[in-house]
């Protein structure tokens, strides 16, 4: 095995046109949010069933999914960090039987502990996904395409809401099930879904990017070459000339661990604070609000729980609209002034309906269309934190930079916030609430802040320009 090789295979992927062989891609590992999304919106559509079927407490509603984003957090940095050493495939195939396995177990909870651990164990397998799925994503969708594609990969998060909500609005009716088995059902759903990926999944390859700074060029090389034989025999003429100077990389097999935090902390500081900042806030405001809002619906405008799913489905249809139709200007105008945009604009209009909210100026009805409006433009915010973190480190370190990023941003801004709103929403003070929303308001106005002042531009560039390998040779070295 050569110690160093010399490639174009960056350059020969991003070139590439749209073709079917990167809708596999999309499809094949975009399903983790669809997954996630069903996860959370099932949890949040049945917290008011929960209750009644395992005698939970408001708080413990919320717990629950503390627990799952517990599980989430232990996924992401041991999973991550075994994706950037054994590889993206292997480590997608796993976490997914992760978490199919444990959301069948939870259909069988008997108390509020087993329904807990059953939901850490659940969240180990997605938070897992996360690392992987993003940094394969990153490494094969040409870089001209990249963030919209990103954008609307994490919206699909959303279809899992959808069809969550869908789900229970069937599955919560009495009249069809009783209250006790409905909810259990629902949880079958994920695994249905995952069932049907698995066998997707096995059609979709190693990233070439991986394999070549592993000394494995030769299969990166077959791979790249079957992909372009796909797409040239869809695309009218030839395929676009490669474009840029060869790549020259060391061949490594791992990267230790002070060489990780070294380029964290050393060499990428400032990225590492905008992607801290910006994860840190988007999983607080999301977690706070949409983990607890079936309770507040019930709680401070009535709707009996059966019903909550109507409520949560144009909520989470307008998550998914805003990245698709916004999605594109973060290639066109700019990764930079899209983030700050969406960021500010979803803190303002928060705050705004928080006080509305109240002030008792708000209906249910009233109260669903403000928060579709605001998860319109938010919905890209929370996705772009994503798409910087997966592009803005070095291949040798992009997964587990993705899982300890989204592992601290949870750990601080997501874990204790269903918590935090279950217990302000358990105290029926509208203004205790409305507190808690400007809190996570300001976060979102902060963070605007900060990538204004360190974000990086990234649009329509490789991977490699982004961010050098760690592996890589400097062009006069390898002369």
């Amino acid at each position: 095995m050569p110690n160093e090789i010399t490639t174009c295979i960056p350059a020969r992927l991003d070139r590439l046109p749209w073709s079917r062989w990167h809708w596999l891609i999309v499809i094949g590992l975009g399903v983790t949010w669809v997954l996630d999304g069903l996860e959370v919106t099932l949890v949040g559509s049945i917290g008011g069933v929960l209750k009644q079927s395992l005698n939970l407490s408001d708080a413990q509603v919320g717990a629950t999914a503390t627990a799952y984003l517990i599980g989430a957090v232990i996924g992401a940095i041991g999973f991550g960090y075994a994706t950037d050493r054994l590889g993206r495939k292997k480590l997608f195939t796993v976490t997914l039987l992760v978490y199919l396995s444990a959301t069948c177990a939870t259909a069988f909870s008997w108390n509020f502990w087993s329904f807990a651990a059953f939901r850490v164990i659940t969240g180990m397998g997605i938070g897992g996904e996360y690392a992987a799925i993003n940094s394969a994503i990153d490494e094969l969708i040409p870089a001209r395409l990249r963030g919209h594609v990103d954008l609307i990969i994490n919206s699909t998060y959303w279809i899992g809401a959808a069809i969550g909500a869908g789900a229970t609005i069937v599955l919560l009716d009495r009249s069809l099930l009783p209250a006790d088995i409905g909810w259990r059902v629902a949880f079958a759903i994920g695994a249905i879904l995952g069932l049907g990926i698995v066998f997707i999944r096995h059609f979709i390859p190693e990233s070439p990017r991986w394999l070549m700074t592993h000394g494995r060029d030769e299969e990166a090389e077959k791979i790249v070459g079957d992909v372009e034989r796909i797409v040239d025999s869809e695309t009218p003429g030839k395929l676009p000339p490669v474009e840029g100077e060869p790549l020259t990389i060391r061949v490594r097999h791992h990267t230790p661990w002070h060489e990780i935090w070294d380029a964290m902390l050393h060499q990428h500081r400032r990225r590492s604070v905008l992607a801290l900042t910006l994860m840190v806030s988007q999983a607080f405001f999301y977690n706070a609000i949409f983990f607890t809002y079936a309770l507040l619906l019930i709680r401070f405008y009535g709707v009996p729980a059966p019903r909550v799913g109507l409520f949560l489905l144009p909520f989470a249809l307008g998550n998914v609209a805003g990245p698709v139709l916004m999605g594109k200007l973060f290639d066109t105008i700019g990764r930079k002034p899209m983030i700050v945009f969406t960021y500010a604009a979803s803190g303002v209009l928060l705050a705004l309906s928080g006080w509305l909210f109240a002030d008792g100026l708000l209906t249910a009805t009233t109260q669903t269309i403000a928060w579709t409006c605001i998860f319109f433009i938010a919905s890209c915010a929370a996705s772009s934190a994503y798409l910087t973190v997966s592009e803005i480190f070095p291949l040798e370190i992009r997964a587990v930079a993705i899982a300890l990023f989204y592992a601290i941003g949870t750990l601080i801004g997501g874990v204790g916030a269903p918590a935090l709103f279950g217990y302000l929403i358990g105290t029926g003070s509208r203004h205790s609430v409305a507190w808690g929303y400007t809190a996570s308001a300001a976060l979102l106005i902060a963070a605007a802040v900060v990538e204004a002042w360190l974000g990086v531009k990234a649009e329509r560039q490789s991977l490699e320009a982004i961010s050098a390998p760690l592996s890589a040779v400097e062009r006069g070295e390898a002369a």
